[in-house]
């Protein structure tokens, strides 16, 4: 049998696991900003919209930057992109550590995006390629990074953040200097292979209409992603750390189904049918959030099963990418990345506005409506990604039966 069908999928190579710990670093910066956006906007007289910004700025930068992180990676190689991206992650998390006014820290966070950028599309690029037990091990090993960096990261702020706003920001930027480290020490480059790819490779991968429709799925279903993640700290009232702990637990949620409950949910069903079935659910959730804005413990609820719901469809999206096309897989990444981030960095402010306008229950139903058409678009593009539903027999049961002890 070959390695790929014996390897587990926990069993991996230094390097590979230098990568996934820097990606859980690099992740825990998405939700490190939750807990403490009301003391930032309390010490530093910023509204919240305001304060929602620092996802705005943030998450445009990467998306955009995705656009070319392939380009770049293609030509100075994975690992000098990873310690580029990883190196301007430190700098501009140490920035808005030191910064005195909420429009900085918004600047900064813009650095900080194009840093995540260069980091997040070639971390997968290098962990499916250098992982043991083929590309689905591969993504579920990112998976589990993503779900661990999304659990810590909230869960970090709260704890620095009841001592200083500024706390977090100094803990990610002294976390990735240890990644920086470790990828420096154990992520050789011997056998890298650098096949240039046109700077216009990522537009045109999205004129394939399986990355299309997955790619405009992504843009709504991010929307609802970063309305729970981004606004909710506001409806909740909690301080720093209960909001924390309550991203927390939406995290590890989120972790739970991303590594262990995916991989059965695939084994049995097409993955757009699953896609199929886990959005209508997500919109039920986000309007029972709606319904219970005003309850705080029905609210923590809806926002963990929301974690659930949202760890099953990371993990489909991003084995359905990967297997979408036949192009190199940091194109595919980075053109189906860059488009997702950018919707969801319309989503926060958005949010906000809406809840100064009509009251926190507005914020989730528009969620709900933005899930609604990412259901309809993978709906009416089914014809167009069936080669998703072709699934990689092999790879994909192997990693389920690796991840449920069944492996011998």
């Amino acid at each position: 049998m070959s390695h790929a069908s014996t390897g587990s999928v926990w069993r991996q190579p230094k390097a590979v696991w230098a990568v996934a710990f820097a990606c859980v670093v690099a992740f825990m910066g998405i939700g490190l900003v939750d807990p403490i956006l009301p003391a930032i906007a309390e010490s530093l007289e910023a509204s919240p919209v305001e304060t929602e910004l620092l996802f705005t700025s943030y998450l445009v930068v990467t998306g955009l930057a995705m656009f070319v992180t392939s380009w770049i990676s293609s030509r100075i190689g994975a690992k000098a992109t990873l310690l580029i991206g990883l190196s301007l992650i430190v700098v501009f998390a140490l920035l808005c550590a030191l910064s005195g006014s909420v429009d900085a820290i918004i600047g900064f966070r813009a650095g900080w995006g194009l840093g995540n950028a260069l980091f997040i599309s070639t971390a997968l690029a290098t962990i499916v390629g250098a992982a043991s037990g083929g590309s689905a091990a591969a993504i579920v090993l990112y998976e589990a990074a993503l779900g661990l960096g999304i659990a810590v990261g909230p869960l970090l702020g709260g704890i620095l953040g009841e001592v200083s706003w500024r706390g977090p920001f100094f803990g990610v930027a002294a976390l990735m200097a240890i990644a920086f480290i470790a990828i420096v020490v154990l992520l050789r480059t011997d056998a890298e292979t650098r096949q240039p790819i046109p700077f216009s490779a990522p537009f045109r991968a999205l004129g394939r209409p399986a990355l299309a429709v997955l790619a405009a799925a992504a843009v709504f279903y991010n929307i609802a992603f970063f309305v729970l993640l981004a606004f909710s700290p506001y409806p909740l009232g909690f301080g720093a750390m209960g909001i924390g702990l309550t991203f927390f637990g939406w995290g590890v949620a989120l972790a739970i189904t991303s590594v262990w409950v995916a991989p059965l949910m695939l084994r049995r069903l097409a993955r757009t049918t699953a896609m199929l079935i886990v959005l209508p659910l997500l919109a039920i959730d986000l309007l029972a959030a709606a319904v219970l804005s005003a309850d705080p413990a029905g609210l923590v609820v809806c926002i963990i099963v929301g974690g659930l719901l949202l760890g099953l469809m990371n993990t489909i999206l991003t084995e359905s990418v990967m297997e979408a096309t036949d192009l190199p897989r940091s194109v595919a990444s980075s053109a189906y990345s860059a488009v997702r981030f950018l919707g969801g960095a319309a989503a926060p402010p958005i949010a906000t506005l809406l809840w100064h306008a009509y009251g926190p229950a507005v914020p989730y139903v528009f969620a709900a409506c933005s899930i609604a058409v990412a259901a309809a678009v993978i709906a009416f593009g089914r014809r167009a990604l069936a080669r998703i539903d072709e699934r990689e027999a092999d790879a994909a049961e192997e990693a389920v039966a690796v991840l449920i002890g069944d492996a011998a």
